[in-house]
């Protein structure tokens, strides 16, 4: 492959889920501008994943915005073939959707004993369910092809579990380490041309942790000054950070690589602290 072909995604038509939030949006746009047909989707924000259309339709790329829910499989597989009879195929799924919740998070006002079932449910389920389910609709999908690429989002919580995020962090575990067995599955049992890999971000300002990060005047709370102290590059990330990195992973250029995490973290999982 020539070098200037790598991000050239022309031809290929992209499931993102969580297309509508802050940093899947980045890379739904940048799919769209390289050439992909992007499959924005959102759950209970179509208008904005309707918006983030309207920029790669205004960049002369093509794009659909759909409302579908990753914890209800009729909703995925409404979602799949309504993409495959409108571009006739699936080349990549991002599993964006996720986040979590304030309820779902301990404080000095709400212990773990206290958290609400129903909350830690909800953020369990939609960060590791909603890949899971989305997994088997459009990797069935693929198998069928005899191609695609799969590209789950994880969370450095994930590897080193957040103080105050039990259920986050136990859900983003769950997805990178179901990233790495349904790679081998894939290979082994159907088709090794379905690529499957995880994109593992640090620290990044969202709508979800906001309020953990930063006070309503925007100044850092004590924790996120804490992150920023233990971040060698001393700043949160942005989601342009992630866009190129989640574009190699995804690229034909990275045919060889499967079953891995890509870690876009400032360094934080590097520092030992002293």
């Amino acid at each position: 492959m020539k070098l200037e072909q790598a991000y050239d995604f022309t031809g290929k038509v992209a499931i993102i889920t969580g297309g509508s939030g802050v940093l899947c949006s980045r890379l739904a746009l940048a799919l769209g501008r390289q050439g992909a047909a992007a499959v924005v989707v959102g759950r209970s924000r179509l208008e904005k994943a309707q918006a983030i259309v309207g920029q790669i339709e205004a960049d002369g790329g093509t794009a659909l915005a759909f409302e579908a829910d990753v914890l209800d499989r009729g909703s995925l597989e409404k979602l799949a073939e309504t993409a495959v009879s409108r571009f006739g195929h699936v080349d990549i799924l991002v599993n964006g959707a996720g986040g979590t919740t304030k309820a779902a998070t301990t404080s000095k006002e709400l212990a773990f004993f206290d958290l609400p079932e129903d909350a830690a449910r909800w953020v369990f389920d939609v960060n590791f369910m909603g890949t899971f389910l989305a997994c088997q609709v459009f990797g069935r999908l693929m198998v069928e092809q005899g191609r695609g690429t799969i590209l789950n989002i994880g969370s450095f919580g994930g590897d080193r579990p957040l103080t105050r995020s039990s259920t986050y962090s136990a859900a983003k575990a769950a997805v990178m380490n179901f990233t790495r067995w349904l790679a081998v599955h894939m290979g082994q049992e159907y088709c090794p041309n379905i690529r499957v890999n995880a994109l593992v971000p640090g620290f990044f300002l969202t709508e979800q942790n906001r309020f953990l990060l930063t006070e309503q005047d925007g100044r850092l709370t004590e924790r996120g000054q804490r992150i920023i102290d233990h971040t060698p590059m001393a700043r949160f990330g942005t989601p342009d950070d992630l866009v190129v990195p989640a574009l190699m992973l995804l690229s034909d250029g990275a045919a060889f690589v499967h079953g891995t995490t890509l870690v876009v973290d400032g360094g934080i999982s590097a520092f030992g602290g002293v």
